[in-house]
């Protein structure tokens, strides 16, 4: 495991407050009251070493008024921020985001494709613990909640979550373990809706009301915005664009189907098909996975009167601008009707960041809800 602390480009994210109910907008951080300990506001005088002096007598006298108020001076307040988790297919994240979307801290470990549920588990709640600790030791900041991010499918709220490269979780209640280890409210949905309120946020889709987000890593996950709200659907898996079929016939995806987006264009398919890892792409698979891309997300905005998709992901990223122009050039053939024509894909803005920047919006918008009884 390793972890880092963030970039400048990452200290310097927009000075917006956090998302309201909708994808867009701004307002100030809950008092949502005390979850995680305060700092001790006494000050005692010692002998500069930490310890205390107990034969030390001092005069009155000696105390002028401005000694007095160095020595009680008080500590600073505590920056509220929530604890961000990404449940991915290779690698589980965690970060530290505040009001504002600042990624002040943060964490990975790699997922072992053969571990038992535990095992998962436990590797997820040792980074956690110990970017918890650093909240307060290193960040001077309290934990409000937790927001988490998950590869689908899921139950409503993470209830339970079973995402398709991770067999050894099915059905496994990630939220209720999550709130026995942290102590903490715990608000979570798909990986992709939570890019997508990242990106209405502080990213791509700033100031537009009605855009799909897609990622394209491991897994092929989307989230769907109309109208300012991010959609749910019956179950909370509303936006799963990776189970468009884009080959009818082609490879076999887990989900049972043939032909999905994710089962051409994932990064376990793409190395499943070349022999190679994603990360060492030939030109011909960027240009082919990108206009895979270009085929789902037409068929979404003409279903759903889109003008704007948001790529994030490694796959889609690491591939670069080929991977871009193939997906545009295939939106283009594609968006022939008059309120789609013109739609435009754009890589994400937030970058690497973006996931547990959208964990983090997650966090915040369930604790703002949770504030009004919603």
């Amino acid at each position: 495991m390793t972890d880092h602390r963030p970039s400048d480009r990452e200290r310097d994210r927009s000075t917006r407050a956090a998302p309201a109910d909708g994808v867009h907008g701004a307002a100030r951080p809950a008092n949502a009251g005390d979850v995680a300990r305060d700092r001790s506001d006494h000050a005692v005088v010692g002998d500069g070493d930490g310890s205390v002096d107990d034969g030390a007598a001092v005069d009155d006298a000696e105390l002028d008024d401005a000694a007095i108020d160095e020595v009680v001076e008080p500590s600073p307040p505590l920056r509220d921020v929530v604890l961000a988790i990404d449940i991915g297919g290779t690698k589980f994240a965690a970060g530290l985001v505040t009001a504002r979307g600042e990624l002040i801290d943060r964490g990975r470990v790699e997922v072992e494709r053969d571990a038992v549920p535990e095992a998962h588990f436990s590797s997820l709640a040792t980074m956690v613990g110990e970017i918890v600790e650093r909240a307060g030791a290193q960040h001077g900041s309290r934990i409000r909640a937790v927001g988490v991010g998950a590869a689908g499918p899921v139950e409503r709220h993470l209830q339970t979550v079973s995402p398709v490269n991770i067999p050894a979780w099915r059905g496994f209640p990630l939220r209720a373990r999550l709130e026995d280890l942290t102590e903490l409210k715990v608000f979570g949905d798909l990986d992709a809706k939570a890019l997508a309120l990242a990106e209405g946020w502080l990213g791509a889709a700033q100031g537009h009301p009605n855009f799909c987000a897609l990622t394209v890593s491991t897994g092929v996950g989307g989230g769907v915005v109309l109208d300012g709200e991010l959609l749910d659907g019956s179950t909370g898996n509303a936006g799963h664009i990776g189970h468009v079929i884009v080959e009818p016939g082609g490879r076999r995806c887990g989900c049972g189907a043939q032909g999905c987006l994710e089962a051409e264009a994932s990064g376990l398919a793409i190395e499943s098909i070349t022999g190679r890892p994603p990360t060492e792409p030939t030109y011909e698979i960027m240009q082919r996975t990108g206009r895979l891309v270009g085929r789902a997300a037409a068929s979404v905005c003409n279903a759903l009167d889109l003008s704007l998709v948001v790529v994030g992901g490694s796959v889609a990223l690491g591939f670069g601008a080929t991977f871009f122009h193939s997906a545009q050039t295939a939106l283009d053939e594609r968006t022939r009707l008059p309120y789609s024509r013109g739609a435009r894909i754009t890589p994400s803005r937030l970058a690497d960041s973006g996931p547990l920047i959208g964990a983090g919006a997650v966090g915040w918008r369930g604790l703002r809800r949770s504030m009004r009884g919603r």
